[in-house]
């Protein structure tokens, strides 16, 4: 389970992350709305712990943005605000789950695994595109019913370009995507071999990856000009 906890106060991120890690979740850390949509863009996550206070901007307005493109990850809502209205608006906005600060951990860690559970049993674990079906839990591609043969690396950039169909990933979001956490000394070259080998292995496939020159890529169905 990966867990995006977005809270500016460094302190507070590391003393959650370190306790939340010893229950087996895999946490990172963002300490702002606008480094949190760079991880959102790149990595999937079964929960996102969102303070409302941030440096950049109001966690609520990253909510609202995830609701409105259909992301259904669960959202656990932080806030030192007591106030009702903040906590139903919060709510009625999208969130899954509030909780006060100062709050004790055990009890955050309780809430973290209830809204984990919640979300595994919701999700859908396997994502149409044109012909291509992909399972988000085998990790198995299928282009018209037919297994495609891919390696970790391949998958992992086709499942970011296919969250985001029809939407331009730039060379760098993917990088991260593919490199950040296996601290791997490639550079950015990479990027385009593992679109080649794809576009290889889907040249039947009505579904293409298509270069936007200086912008990046994007993943686009049949039908599309």
């Amino acid at each position: 389970m990966r867990i995006l906890l977005v809270e500016d106060a460094a302190d507070v991120a590391e003393t959650v992350a370190a306790y939340l890690e010893r229950d087996g979740f895999a946490c990172d850390l963002a300490g702002g709305e606008a480094e949190a949509n760079g991880y959102l863009d790149v990595q999937s996550y079964d929960l996102v712990i969102l303070d409302i206070h941030l440096p950049d901007g109001d966690g609520r307005t990253l909510l609202r943005a995830m609701r409105r493109r259909s992301d259904g990850t669960p959202v656990l809502m932080l806030s030192a605000n007591y106030s009702v209205e903040t906590r139903v608006g919060s709510l009625d906005e999208g969130a899954d789950d509030y909780l006060v600060k100062p709050f004790d951990l055990r009890e955050l860690s309780a809430r973290v695994r209830a809204l984990t559970r919640r979300g595994a049993e919701a999700a859908a674990n396997e994502i149409a595109l044109g012909d291509l079906l992909f399972d988000q839990s085998a990790r198995t591609l299928r282009l018209r019913g037919e297994p495609v043969a891919m390696t970790r690396r391949e998958l992992a950039l086709f499942n970011i370009l296919l969250r985001n169909a029809d939407r331009i990933v730039s060379k760098e979001r993917l990088f991260e995507g593919l490199f950040s956490f296996d601290k791997a000394d490639v550079g950015l070259n990479a990027i385009e071999l593992y679109v080649a080998r794809i576009r290889k292995k889907l040249a039947d496939s009505a579904v293409q990856i298509r270069t936007h020159r200086g912008l990046g890529y994007s993943l686009e169905g049949p039908g599309r000009d």
